[in-house]
Parts: structure tokens; sequence; C-alpha cells
């Protein structure tokens, strides 16, 4: 039975995400397999894997051929590296100690690389987040000023009504007040005579 290391697609249209198994190469896709070692989800930034390295490496060691994909997934997360470094132990090029320190060298190295892009993926969204947050406060400032504007506008309108309704009512009164003390002087030369 030839022995592969694959990926099995599940998730929704659009948005997968994968298992990690050890399968016969003869299976379906997402058909029977022998074991599930980890997952894949490409949907986050960076992408997040969970993978049992132990048994990766044994799977690896007893002769499973991982696929195009699933050997990047299994470099990036250094199975490939202890095999060809448990390789050379085999050889006696070093012992196991130097194998132990030589991979924990390149796990740190890694660490810290994805650390670095994950403070990056997070500035960029903090700076995104500003950038939004500086456009609609300006979005704000112009509608403020808009409603302002109209405001006075409405109480320059209010205040023209009010002068014009006492301009009026100041017109309506005048010829009555006007009439009124040509009354009074009739009606004092009346009595007078």
């Amino acid at each position: 039975m030839a022995v592969k290391i694959r990926l099995q697609r599940h998730g929704r249209k659009a948005y997968p995400y994968y298992h990690i198994v050890i399968a016969d190469s003869r299976a379906p896709r997402d058909g029977k397999f022998v074991e599930r070692i980890g997952s894949y989800n490409p949907n986050t930034n960076p992408a997040t894997v969970n993978l049992n390295f132990e048994r990766a490496l044994y799977w690896l060691n007893a002769g499973a051929q991982p696929t195009d994909t699933a050997r990047n997934i299994l470099s990036k997360e250094g199975v490939m590296l202890m095999k060809h470094l448990q390789g050379g132990v085999k050889k006696g090029a070093f012992d196991q100690a130097e194998a132990e320190k030589r991979f924990n060298a390149w796990k740190a190295s890694k660490e810290k690389e994805v650390s670095k892009t994950k403070e990056q993926v997070e500035a960029e969204k903090q700076a995104k987040i500003k950038e939004r947050l500086k456009a609609e406060q300006e979005i704000h400032k112009a509608k403020v000023k808009e409603i302002a504007a109209k405001k006075a506008e409405a109480l320059e309108a209010e205040v023209e009504k009010a002068a014009e309704e006492a301009a009026t009512e100041a017109q309506e009164e005048a010829p009555a007040t006007e009439e009124t003390p040509a009354a009074e002087a009739t009606e004092t030369t009346t009595e007078e005579a």
C-alpha cells in the first residue's frame, strides 16, 4: 500500500480549511484515511497550522510520501529538517545533541520571523483603523459645518421674517396713529367752536 501525506478539504465554498491526513494513495481526496495528524487553515494571516510533530515525523520515516503542498507545510513546521538531521545522526556526521541544538536554533529564528510578520500585520491593521477613523472625523466635521450653515440660514430667515412682520405691523399701526392726531385735532377744533 502506497501511503501519502496529503490534505483533505473541508469548509464552505470559497472558504476552505484542510485536515492533514495519512491516506492510501488510491483513496479519494476526501475519503478514507489512516490517521489525521493535523489541520491547515489558509484563511488566517499568517496561515494557521496545527500539526502532531511526532506522528508526522514517524510517518515520514516510515516511508509516507507527502504531496507538494503537504511537503511545504511539513517543511515550514520543521518536520523535514528534523528528518534530515536524524539522517545526519544515523550517518555519524554529528550527535543527537548537535541535531537538537541546530533544530532549536532554526525553530527560534522561525518563531522570530513569524512574530515579526504578526506584528507587521497588526501594525497595518491599526494604521488602517486610524486612517478610517480620521476619514470619519473629517466627514463628521463636514456634516457639522453643513448643519451649522443650514441652522444659520434658517435663523437668518426667521429673523428676516420677524423683521418683515414687525415692519408690516408698524405700517399697519402707523396710519392708525397718524389718523388719531388728525382726529384729535378735528375734535379740538370742534370743541373750540
